[in-house]
């Protein structure tokens, strides 16, 4: 009967305290046993509430930006959920190697699904393709890739706090007829995989006995449009793989093979020194790729491609077994759309701020191929950057007032340290002198006009980046160690002196950190050039272009 009691007054408390956390343990008469009391609706409740405080973030594109991003996230009080038709990430510089053999297809791609396990926090994970982007309802559509035995496409829709829009680009075409219908591209794994097979499939159509020698001939002439690193590299992958290796497996076809590029401009290699494109182009002639400078391709069919000189304007036709198309990146459409819907349709790619974030769009961030970063010029804020640094209103700025904005302005237009440079000059204090006809003058004051004068040149240096591994690389790197650090820097901002307004910025905007660059040319042979203006071109390079991709 005192049990009884017992539990009629401990519920009765329970009851009456419903914000106290409702677990006891209560001793009955009978046989020694437990009774447990408990309520979790209290511990549901604020998990539900700390649920809510999560911010959602999505990432479309499994690309070397976004899951540099997801590598390196790691404030657990967001909610992740990535969106892409691919559930890999694919090591693409070494795609052409995966052409002809030399590396396997599962050696340069790792499941995105792995790379979120090792995360140590929650990251959803859905195979579809957004084909719409709703900024100002903060929500995105997109349409799996379903085949029709298992269901076939699905449409779905998610919410968003911050998106991070990570969809690389698609090869670009420039609208020549009959590219896509018969052309080969290399973006992805299976471009590389189908481009072995059909290389194969060439080999064993040219072997048949039906076939007439000028057949053969058509049937083994490779061709690659577009003279930059990725039609180079492959030419050069293609031409170890047909001439070297496969003649030894058909070699009553070996004598009907031949490569040839094709390049719209002067050079091949036009982004590298000029010594990595003089030797690329010799040994290219030494191996018998023929290359053909200035040849614009205007149509493809299915045997045939046609050309068009771009000095003479003579058209002439090329009969061809195999076509690689490889000349730059296109927008995708889902972005083409996003850009119509912000006012950015005139552009080519999506523009963001320094902070890389999509103008217009505070919590929309654009990485990797599929944007630009547009440097905002000084001549925009020449005015409030005057006014800043006179702090005293008087109209006139010495060194020592422009000394204390000076770390500031160069990080927000670092065109000015690319101009110094260029222009030799030691600091932007030689710039200022030089603006008033006295280099030597040690008491200085400028005017806005003279400031105006000093600083007039500086935005002829401002640079687009390279749509690059290594830029999309370390722009998913910086937005995630941002977001990472978002709530300390929200209370201490580090970044440079907000010019048209108070205070700072949050962050340090994205400065991108050149590393080199390679060019694999067949033959164990890498043309390397390397921060510094130095350039190295043989067997050496080759093994250090191994070691940078060594895991």
């Amino acid at each position: 009967m005192h049990g009884f009691k017992f539990y009629e007054k401990a519920t009765r408390a329970l009851r009456d305290r419903s914000l106290l956390s409702k677990i006891l343990i209560i001793g009955t008469v009978s046989g020694g046993g437990l009774v447990a009391l408990s309520d979790s609706g209290a511990f549901q409740r604020k998990n539900g509430a700390e649920e809510c405080k999560k911010k959602k973030v999505v990432v479309l594109g499994t690309g070397w930006a976004g899951t540099s991003f997801l590598k390196n996230l790691k404030d657990k009080s967001y909610e992740v959920q990535v969106v892409s038709p691919r559930n890999y990430f694919a090591f693409t510089p070494l795609l052409p190697s995966v052409t002809n053999g030399t590396v396997e297809a599962r050696s340069i791609v790792e499941p995105i699904r792995n790379i979120m396990r090792k995360k140590g926090m929650e990251v959803q994970f859905k195979e579809a393709e957004c084909y719409k982007i709703d900024a100002d309802n903060r929500k995105i559509h997109c349409r799996t890739n379903g085949s029709s035995n298992l269901g076939g496409k699905e449409d779905f829709a998610l919410d968003y706090d911050i998106l991070v829009v990570a969809m690389g680009a698609r090869a670009n075409t420039f609208n020549t007829p009959g590219v896509v219908e018969h052309a080969h591209f290399l973006k992805e794994v299976e471009d590389a995989q189908r481009i072995r097979r059909t290389v194969i499939d060439c080999f064993e159509r040219a072997s048949l006995p039906s076939l007439t020698d000028e057949e053969r001939k058509r049937i083994l002439h490779f061709v690659v449009v577009g003279g930059g690193p990725t039609g180079v590299e492959f030419a050069a992958e293609l031409h170890d793989l047909v001439v070297e290796d496969l003649p030894k497996l058909y070699p009553a076809v070996k004598d009907f093979v031949k490569i040839t590029l094709l390049e719209a401009g002067d050079n091949i290699l036009s982004m590298f020194d000029k010594r990595i494109t003089a030797f690329a182009e010799n040994k290219f002639q030494r191996d018998s790729i023929d290359l053909k400078m200035g040849s614009m391709v205007v149509k493809v069919s299915d045997k045939e491609i046609s050309t068009k000189d771009r000095l003479t304007g003579q058209l002439s036709s090329i009969p061809y077994g195999m076509v690689v198309w490889s000349t730059g990146i296109g927008t995708r459409p889902v972005i083409t759309d996003f850009m119509k819907q912000i006012g950015q349709a005139n552009r080519r790619v999506l523009a963001t701020d320094e902070w890389l974030r999509v103008e217009g769009y505070d919590n929309v961030y654009a990485l990797g191929d599929c944007a630009t970063i547009n440097q905002r010029k000084v001549m925009e804020d020449i005015s409030a950057i005057f006014s800043k640094a006179d702090k005293n209103n008087t109209g006139k700025l010495n060194l020592k007032d422009f000394k204390e904005v000076v770390k500031d302005i160069c990080e927000r237009y670092p065109q000015v340290e690319l101009y110094l440079k260029k222009k030799q000059l030691k600091n932007i204090d030689v710039l200022l002198k030089n603006a008033v006809g006295d280099p030597k003058k040690e008491a200085l004051e400028l005017d806005i006009e003279k400031f105006t004068k000093a600083l007039s040149e500086v935005d002829s240096q401002m640079k687009f980046l390279p749509a690059t591994a290594q830029v999309a690389a370390q722009e998913g790197a910086y937005l995630a160690d941002c977001l990472n650090r978002s709530e300390q820097c929200e209370k201490y901002p580090e970044g440079p002196l907000r010019f048209r307004g108070t205070g700072r910025h949050r962050f340090h905007p994205f400065r991108y950190k050149h590393f080199g660059q390679f060019a694999p040319l067949g033959g164990e042979q890498t043309a390397a050039q390397l921060p510094g203006d130095w350039v190295s071109i043989g067997h050496s390079s080759q093994w250090l272009w191994y070691s940078v991709y060594a895991r």
